[in-house]
């Protein structure tokens, strides 16, 4: 099925997480942050979608990594560069903005499927497990004056991922939210604080 946004069209996969409101929202707050050609990381990148979008409205050069096969294909497939890997731990390098959208719903074991868009939606029992594991790597991979551009939900605790952040050195602020009627979803961005 081939999905049309922002000046591009995307096909989407079997297995592969498909666009949903989360998508939108972080490609949109992505649009608004990106400057020039910056180097530009997106963890998770599931269908493609935002690092492709990123590609054909901005000057930035994008990489996606996912530890689905099938999102590394689908995202290859757009024209984006992809590697395999869980997290951070497959890269060398640094990134002016690593972009997450991660698995960010609280899920209890009776609850988790095992196949690959289990991977995708499965946060935890608290929805932050993935997140925290995240930020953990997150700093060795920033560039000076680096940002990390993520999606959380209402469901996950917001503030407690904020409270996570500044405890390991981030200013967090919000840049984009959107309403729904079971949740919301928000946006923040965070740089390394320097003293």
């Amino acid at each position: 099925m081939n999905f049309p946004y922002k000046n591009t069209t995307i096909k989407i996969a079997a297995h592969v997480y498909e666009p949903s409101e989360d998508s939108f929202l972080l490609a949109e707050a992505a649009l608004t942050q990106i400057k020039g050609t910056e180097q530009i990381l997106e963890v998770g990148c599931g269908s493609g979608i935002i690092s492709k979008v990123i590609k054909e409205n901005t000057k930035a050069r994008v990489t996606g990594v996912d530890i689905n096969p099938y999102a590394v294909k689908c995202t290859k497939e757009s024209g984006v560069e992809a590697i395999r890997g869980d997290l951070l731990s497959c890269l060398k390098g640094k990134f002016d903005m690593i972009i997450f959208n991660p698995p960010y719903l609280p899920t209890r074991k009776e609850e988790r499927i095992k196949d690959w868009l289990g991977v995708a939606l499965d946060g935890g029992y608290d929805g932050r497990r993935i997140i925290y594991r995240f930020l953990e790597d997150c700093n060795a991979h920033l560039a000076d004056n680096g940002r990390i551009l993520m999606v959380l939900s209402s469901l996950t605790g917001i503030e407690e991922v904020k409270s996570r952040m500044g405890s390991l050195g981030y200013a967090v602020e919000d840049t984009m939210e959107e309403r729904f009627i079971f949740e919301q979803l928000k946006v923040i961005t965070a740089r390394k604080k320097y003293l």
